[in-house]
C-alpha cells in the first residue's frame, strides 16, 4: 500500500480532496478525512447514515472514541465516524476508520473495531511516524486527507490531483512545523553550551523520535533498544539525547496546554 497524505486549510476543502481520491478510483474505505473541533450537530449533518445506524455518533465510547460503530449495523467502513479525544489536540472527528487506528484512540475497543474494518495492508502501513505532523496540522486549525493506494502510479496521481486541489504535502508541513520551532531550539541548546549548526541533524532526529507513540512519556534509556535499532549510533550522540529530552518536554507542554483549554471551556459552559 502506498500512502497519500493531503493537509487543507478547511474541512469542506478536505471533504472535496477526498472526493477527488474517490474520483481516481481509491475507495471511501481507503479515504479518512480529520478535521479538529467538529461539534457533534455537524457531525450528524455531513456523515450518510442508514436506518440501521445507532443515534448519537458523538457519543463517547470509552471516554474516547464517538459510538460512530455504523460498520456493525452494515453503514459502509467509509461512511463510519469516530468522535477522537487526542492528547495535545483536544477533539477531533475522522470520517473513515483509518483515523482511530493512526492515533491508538480508544484502546482495545477502537483497535478491535479499526482491526476487523482495515485491510491488514493498510493497517500495517498507517504512518505513526508522522502522527506528530497530522497533530501540529489539527491544532492550528487544518484538517487532514490520509488514504492508501494499491500502488505508486495511483499515489502520484492523487497526490499531484491534492496539490492541485490546494492541499500542502506532509512533508512540506513536517519542515514548516520545525521552521517554527527551530528559533528556540537553537537558543536552547547553544545555552547548553551546544553547536546547533553542527548538530542540528541529530538534535531534531532525537525530537522527532520522542513524538513517536511508542516513546512519549519514556526516558531514552527506557527506550533504547527500540531507537539504536531505528536510529543506529545516532541515538547516542549528544545532539540525539538533547533533542530527545526537548522533545518530551514538547510534548508534555501541548497536552498540559490542551487540557487547561479544556477545563476552561467547561468551566465557562457551566457558568454560563
Amino acid at each position: 500500500m502506498e500512502t497519500i497524505v493531503g493537509i487543507f486549510n478547511s474541512f469542506a476543502d478536505a471533504k472535496r480532496g477526498a472526493a477527488i481520491l474517490r474520483s481516481l478510483g481509491i475507495p471511501d474505505k481507503r479515504i479518512t478525512v480529520l478535521s479538529p473541533h467538529t461539534s457533534e450537530a455537524e457531525i450528524e449533518a455531513q456523515v450518510p447514515t442508514s436506518e440501521t445506524e445507532q443515534p448519537g455518533m458523538g457519543a463517547a465510547l470509552g471516554g474516547t472514541v464517538g459510538a460512530a460503530l455504523g460498520v456493525a449495523g452494515g453503514v459502509e467502513a467509509g461512511a463510519a465516524a469516530a468522535s477522537l479525544l487526542i492528547p495535545g489536540v483536544g477533539p477531533v472527528i475522522a470520517l473513515g476508520l483509518i483515523g482511530a487506528a493512526i492515533f491508538g484512540a480508544g484502546g482495545a475497543a477502537a483497535g478491535a473495531f479499526a482491526g476487523d474494518a482495515l485491510e491488514k495492508g493498510i493497517a500495517e502501513g498507517v504512518p505513526r511516524d508522522e502522527l506528530y505532523v497530522y497533530e501540529d496540522a489539527l491544532r492550528r486549525g487544518r484538517s487532514v486527507v490520509l488514504a492508501f493506494a494499491d500502488n505508486e502510479q495511483i499515489a502520484e496521481n492523487a497526490r499531484a490531483s491534492l496539490a492541485r486541489a490546494g492541499a500542502e504535502s506532509v512533508d512540506a508541513a513536517r519542515e514548516e512545523w520545525w521552521i517554527g520551532l527551530r528559533g528556540a531550539e537553537r537558543e536552547h541548546y547553544t545555552n547548553q553550551g551546544g553547536d546547533f549548526d553542527v548538530d542540528e541533524a541529530k538534535y531534531r532526529l532525537g525530537f522527532e523520535a520522542a513524538l513517536h507513540p511508542d516513546c512519549r512519556g519514556k526516558s531514552c534509556d527506557e527506550v533504547a533498544t527500540r531507537l539504536h535499532q531505528k536510529y543506529g549510533a545516532d541515538s547516542e550522540a549528544h545532539g540525539f539525547r538533547q533533542g530527545y529530552e526537548r522533545g518530551q518536554t514538547y510534548t508534555r507542554f501541548l497536552t498540559e496546554t490542551e487540557q487547561r483549554s479544556s477545563h476552561d471551556e467547561k468551566r465557562s459552559k457551566r457558568a454560563a
